[in-house]
């Protein structure tokens, strides 16, 4: 049986660095794949998925035992992913890169029909607020319960469990607008 996110983050704080390198094989693509859904540049993701591990590394004894390890290193990407929007000042959201959010399969289809689909959800969900988005991101695609995402987000529980609820709904408002618009043409 597999050691759980905390036990190998209480054997990397005590020393074992093949703990560490267990969490970033759990952890890096799940966060490259949180990272580029915002970012234009997949150097970018990367980039800021190696400074959310450098954070964990850096941060290891400030890791409560009895804490969960998964909102704990999820924060500390969002929050890298603000700092790095405060910085560069800008939110490519229409420039979302050409992958399946959820890392599946999107079904049946024509590539070409799946990749339209995919970027109408992105373009949807761009449209959505920061806060609203986040929550989205990290129940449906990441598949963290609400109890995590509200941790993560800092928010209550029913806070998160709103916004996912109006995000949801808006999201089908749109793509529904969408399909219509596009019926039309």
């Amino acid at each position: 049986m597999e050691p759980s996110d905390e036990e190998l983050m209480a054997r990397y704080q005590a020393g074992d660095t093949e703990a560490f390198q267990e969490l970033y094989r759990r952890y890096a693509p799940r966060l490259q794949g949180l990272m580029r859904r915002s970012l234009f540049r997949q150097e970018e993701a990367a980039d800021l998925v190696q400074q959310t591990f450098l954070h964990l590394h850096r941060a290891r004894n400030d890791f409560r035992t009895g804490a969960l390890l998964r909102p704990w290193l999820f924060t500390i990407a969002l929050n890298l992913k603000r700092k790095h929007f405060r910085t560069v000042a800008r939110r490519p959201a229409s420039e979302l890169g050409e992958i399946d959010p959820a890392g599946n399969d999107p079904g049946p289809g024509s590539p070409l029909e799946r990749s339209e689909e995919q970027a109408a959800v992105r373009e949807a969900l761009a449209k959505l607020p920061a806060g609203t988005r986040e929550v989205i991101e990290l129940h449906w695609f990441e598949g963290l319960p609400f109890a995590e995402v509200a941790q993560t987000v800092g928010a209550s529980l029913s806070a998160v469990k709103v916004r996912a609820h109006r995000g949801y709904k808006a999201l089908r408002e749109l793509l529904a607008d969408r399909n219509q618009a596009g019926g039309a043409e």
